[in-house]
């Protein structure tokens, strides 16, 4: 009891605790960058480059209780129509200010539930991105699936427009889970999904599931993974159910009495990551597991695996760039924010603009905090001196950033020679030890940390 009597003081269980996809995140992203900054960041990029795309679909035919994404509902096709076409539009806008020979090296679409696309939305839609930038060699495509919401056309579609990685959404099978959640997803319409897509050559699947859902128990996590590893996936991602309605408004639907208590929160994820490892999944950082001949596997054991919007990823590439009402970008310079409404997004789009609406220039300190706490999250571990040259950073001064940590977090991590290891026991942690190193956010002990 005393052990997570301390988790709980650090703050482990609190959803407001970042979990760094970006440095700094996205609430501390002000209005100081604008599409003419973002353009120079663009045709900055250097010809024979490889980037990253992201496409943003914020649809639903329903809106999951549970969830706290920018997304909106739809009975019908028109505003889905109306909206990919501001996304081609949006893609000419940005072919005009890109390298001729740019090509894409990652290429995701998420959402909301980018298969609400009809087959000829998806078409169309995949020419437009293929002329601004080809994929490249040994390039990802992947598109997040909802079972639901996909059938033999759209998935001949989205074959034929070089799909080669699924996301499906799972979070629990139990039907009385997905009830109160709102996203009534049986096991058998999901397995027709998979077997679907593996009819077409698409073999590579990565499923999400959810732990800290109400009403969820050990057997009910233990179940619904057995059926998630009868469906064979490569890649895992295991997330902590966010309870933040004052941010989602529709999680009010959710039953807070029905939540389980931090110390079954922790049960619940052990349940799982047990029962991934024992079937051969390799832990990959705080909340993925991968088969080991899976390409995040690849670049973890390599020390290049990066951490991005979507999480985890092999991708090295220094540009992501977002496309759609509120996607984010990551230049080497900084960060651009798309308009959230859809309304503001496409009017700008169609006045011939980058609809930014926000962004964040970065900093020296930015780039060097970000970099550690991104290698925390990617390794566990951290070289002070390998960082400090990595960006020509002053070795000292780095290694000062850890100071006053071990009053903090002690017993949590090893330093030696300038290297701070993550112990096994404490990597459940490694949100609470990252945020130490975040100069917009507030230490484990409540104080704001220096600039």
């Amino acid at each position: 009891m005393e052990k997570y009597t301390q988790l709980r003081k650090l703050g482990l269980f609190d959803a407001r605790v970042p979990r760094y996809t970006s440095y700094p995140t996205a609430p501390h992203f002000a209005g100081g960058v604008g599409s003419d900054q973002v353009s120079h960041w663009i045709q900055a990029i250097p010809s024979g480059s490889e980037i990253s795309l992201y496409i943003h679909v914020p649809f639903c035919r329903r809106l999951c209780w549970f969830c706290a994404c920018r997304t909106q509902g739809t009975s019908n096709a028109g505003p889905v129509r109306a909206y990919v076409d501001s996304l081609m539009q949006e893609l000419a806008t940005l072919k005009s200010r890109l390298a001729d020979d740019v090509r894409i090296s990652h290429l995701h679409w998420g959402g909301g539930t980018p298969t609400l696309l009809e087959p000829d939305m998806i078409a169309d839609l995949a020419a437009a991105i293929f002329d601004v930038a080809p994929l490249g060699p040994n390039a990802q495509f992947s598109v997040e699936i909802d079972p639901n919401e996909i059938d033999g056309a759209r998935l001949d579609a989205l074959a034929a427009a070089g799909l080669n990685r699924a996301s499906l959404g799972v979070q629990d099978f139990d039907p009385m889970i997905q009830e109160v959640i709102g996203r009534p997803q049986s096991y058998e319409i999901t397995k027709k999904a998979v077997d679907g897509l593996r009819a077409r050559g698409i073999k590579s699947l990565n499923v999400d599931l959810l732990y800290g859902l109400p009403h969820q128990t050990k057997a009910r996590m233990a179940d619904s993974v057995q059926k998630v590893l009868s469906l064979d996936p490569d890649r895992i991602a295991l997330f902590g159910y966010a309870h933040v309605p004052w941010m989602a408004r529709r999680q009010t639907l959710i039953p807070t009495e029905a939540l389980p208590s931090p110390e079954g929160r922790l049960e619940l994820f052990n349940t799982a990551r047990d029962l991934f490892v024992a079937d051969g999944f390799a832990e990959i950082g705080i909340d993925h597991f991968a088969r080991p001949e899976d390409g995040l596997k690849t670049a973890h054991d390599a020390g290049t695996m990066r951490r991005n919007f979507q999480g985890y990823t092999e991708d090295s590439s220094p540009v992501l760039i977002g496309l759609g009402a509120s996607s984010i970008s990551r230049y080497p310079q900084g960060y651009a924010q798309n308009e959230p409404a859809t309304s503001k997004y496409q009017l700008r789009v169609r006045n011939g603009e980058l609809p930014i609406a926000k962004g964040h220039a970065f900093t020296a300190n930015d780039k060097l905090r970000g970099r550690v706490i991104e290698h925390l999250l990617c390794d566990f571990r951290v070289d002070f001196n390998a960082t400090a040259a990595e960006l020509g950073a002053n070795p000292a001064a780095t290694r000062a950033l850890a100071e006053g940590l071990d009053q903090v977090l002690p017993g949590t991590f090893d330093l030696a020679d300038g290297v701070l290891t993550i112990r096994d026991a404490s990597r459940p942690l490694a949100r609470i030890i990252a945020r130490y190193f975040d100069a917009y956010e507030m230490n484990a002990e409540g104080h704001s940390q220096a600039v």
